[in-house]
């Protein structure tokens, strides 16, 4: 018996899994529809923009592919999906990997007036730089909560660690932004005010 698209859309995670270790290519695609995008973003924010990024979240939905019933439990299935990509990137980030052209820094704007705010792209870049610059665990955590909205309690769940682990790595890395973008602050801000308007 095969079901259409909507009736695996008003599925549980626990009932698209369980369909899903049954062969339904069809609940499958739905768990990736409904997962797919908040993983991308956490594997983009952890690898600070890099190319590879979609090729990451999509190891970890192929992983869940190939053994559906490893998951016993549906309510953790987007938490086991980042703490899969999650553990992807930081294990990638050991390994040396070869020159990419993002790693080429783009020359200076001949034109840019040095005295002048950033501008709201400039202001991008330069935060998103000095997130890519912090440890593997503090980006890790970072991303979880305040850039997909996960909790402390869920962000320690998906990490594998206590609550108080994910609040003491949170604020290593604030602690760490604020010193690395210290001396740029003033130009963040009038950057980010002057595009404001």
């Amino acid at each position: 018996m095969t079901r259409d698209a909507s009736a695996f859309r008003q599925m549980t995670d626990a009932g698209l899994l369980e369909a899903a270790a049954g062969g339904s290519h069809a609940a499958f695609a739905e768990i990736v529809e409904r997962h797919f995008q908040p993983v991308y973003r956490l594997v983009w924010r952890m690898t600070g923009g890099a190319a590879e990024a979609e090729d990451i979240a999509q190891e970890a939905f192929v992983k869940l592919w190939k053994n559906p019933s490893q998951l016993r439990e549906g309510a953790a299935l987007r938490g086991w999906l980042m703490r899969v990509a999650s553990n992807a990137v930081i294990d990638g980030s050991r390994k040396p990997r070869a020159g990419a052209i993002e790693d080429v820094p783009e020359p200076p704007d001949p034109m840019a007036r040095p005295d002048a705010p950033l501008d709201r792209a400039q202001a991008q870049r330069l935060v998103d730089a000095a997130i890519a610059a912090l440890p593997d665990r503090q980006r890790q955590a970072l991303a979880l909560v305040y850039f997909e909205g996960l909790s402390n309690i869920e962000a320690a769940g998906v990490m594998e660690v206590s609550v108080d682990a994910v609040e003491s790595l949170l604020a290593r890395a604030r602690r760490s932004l604020k010193e690395s973008l210290s001396a740029e602050w003033r130009d963040l801000i009038g950057g980010l005010a002057e595009t404001g308007r």
